[in-house]
């Protein structure tokens, strides 16, 4: 059974009007079939459904799903990602040649809709989402919680990467670069893999096997070697200033997180500012998770020393410590909403003091970066907010209630800015700590929800305390 084809351009030949195409890939660069995306969607068709993570990002010299939107080839997109804030990339309605029908959906249902496409199972309930306006129009109900009803997601064709398959369509992935790959593949009726190497069969062993050939129909070996890719940047030393004294630096904040992390923990750190925390962990037994598929993940090195399989979930690379792990975007959910993590730490862009907080959409991002963070809320253990402590204009993000969507409803438990760490209790917002040289009076000026003072002693971490109501 030999399921190598010549070329990408034969191997997506049969893509025709109205098909459901998915294309799997992570972040703005990480994991696309770029050939199979330049065949595919270079071709005459129309209507198409694009079910993807996200659409790439702009600056970067590759063909990513953004490619079939502007070439007007979608009708409906189906993504945790339809724009990006910080201008990354544009939204998929400013890209589009044509008009769009966008459902935007939580990453981890996102994963878990392919998978119960591919596993034959219905319509199943699930709480990620359930209090926000991504459950408006969803069937509803209440168990132990609020739960919204979703629904399979069929494909009629998934393109996936992986580095290497064997003739007989068997594959193996690298790294943190398996993600969604398998759920892509299982949910198809076809499901073409490119391949930076094929290898007879016999070649890889049962135990390297990733993905079996029963689900992959077609295999296209790549043309040219793969390029690494990378997000721009960040500037982990940048101070805000705030009048005339400057606040915590990026690198900072993400110290002082970690300081507050008791040993033996298992955490998520999500995209920006809380990826800052594992440069600060090398030294201790804390664990960190990745929803793109890692565990044990630790500090990121210079672009010069990565390894382009191993990156976080802001698509920076990291290395792998004694004891990681790597699997599916799956597992990975499976290991959040179950209760599995201590801690997670999410950026934002306002919280309130009931600890509802919003962190994926705004007027001017012209649509949504959902991710996984609707995911991650379900089970956090403890739900730590890393962001600075007003937007660039001075407008306060720790409000009396949030202007934008809410990400999930009365469940962050602290907040750590670039000017002071803040408590949740039952009753609001507690000063616990500041950036030197700052006064509780100055902080209080700087927020416009009440926040009352009450100092930790130096050197306090998070405990067993009770999450507040």
């Amino acid at each position: 059974m030999d399921k190598v084809v010549n070329s990408a351009a034969e191997a997506v030949a049969d893509i025709k009007d109205g098909d459901a195409v998915g294309v799997s890939g992570f972040g703005v660069s990480h994991g696309f079939p770029t050939h199979l995306i330049a065949a595919a969607a270079g071709r005459d068709v129309r209507d198409l459904t694009l079910v993807t993570n996200s659409l790439g990002g702009t600056g970067v010299d590759a063909f990513l799903p953004e490619a079939f939107v502007k070439a007007g080839r979608v009708s409906k997109l189906v993504a945790s990602f339809s724009a990006r804030a910080g201008g990354k990339a544009p939204s998929a309605d400013r890209v589009s040649a044509v008009k769009l029908e966008i459902e935007l959906v939580p990453q981890g249902i996102l994963v878990e809709r392919l998978r119960a496409a591919g596993a034959g199972i219905g319509p199943f309930y699930s709480p990620v989402g359930a209090t926000t306006t991504l459950a408006e129009g969803k069937e509803k109900r209440t168990f132990d919680r609020d739960y919204v009803l979703e629904h399979p997601l069929h494909l009629d064709f998934a393109l996936i990467y992986a580095a290497v398959a064997d003739r007989a369509g068997n594959v193996a992935f690298l790294g943190a670069s398996q993600n969604l790959g398998p759920s892509f593949a299982k949910a198809a009726k076809t499901t073409i893999v490119q391949v930076d190497k094929v290898v007879e069969v016999g070649e890889l062993s049962p135990s390297e096997v990733d993905l079996p050939g029963i689900f992959v129909d077609r295999v296209v070996e790549s043309s040219e070697p793969r390029a690494a890719t990378w997000p721009p940047t960040r500037d982990s030393d940048e101070r805000r200033q705030y009048g005339n004294k400057v606040g915590w630096a990026p690198s900072e904040m993400g110290a002082r997180i970690a300081a507050l992390l008791p040993e033996h923990s298992y955490v998520n750190l999500g995209v920006g500012l809380p990826t800052q925390v594992s440069d600060y962990i090398t030294e201790r037994d804390i664990v960190l998770h990745a929803e793109n598929g890692a565990l044990g993940y630790q500090d990121r090195p210079s672009l010069e020393q990565a390894d382009m399989d191993a990156f976080n979930a802001g698509g920076e690379p990291v290395t792998f410590g004694p004891g990681a792990s790597v699997f599916d975007s799956v597992s990975a959910f499976e290991m959040a909403r179950g209760g599995h993590l201590d801690a997670v730490i999410l950026g934002a862009f306002q919280v309130q003091p009931d600890g509802s907080f919003a962190n994926w959409t705004t007027p001017e991002m012209g649509g949504g970066a959902v991710g996984g963070a609707m995911d991650l809320t379900v089970n956090p253990g403890q739900l730590i907010i890393a962001m600075r402590h007003t937007e660039r204009n001075g407008q306060p993000k720790l409000v009396n209630q949030c202007q934008y969507a809410h990400t999930d409803t009365r469940c962050v438990d602290l907040i750590v800015t670039d000017l002071a760490v803040i408590e949740r209790d039952k009753d609001g917002f507690v000063l616990r700590d500041m950036a030197p040289g700052f006064t509780p009076e100055e902080i209080i000026a700087l927020t416009e929800a009440p926040l009352r003072v009450n100092l930790w002693p130096e050197g306090q971490r998070i405990g067993s305390e009770q999450r507040a109501s």
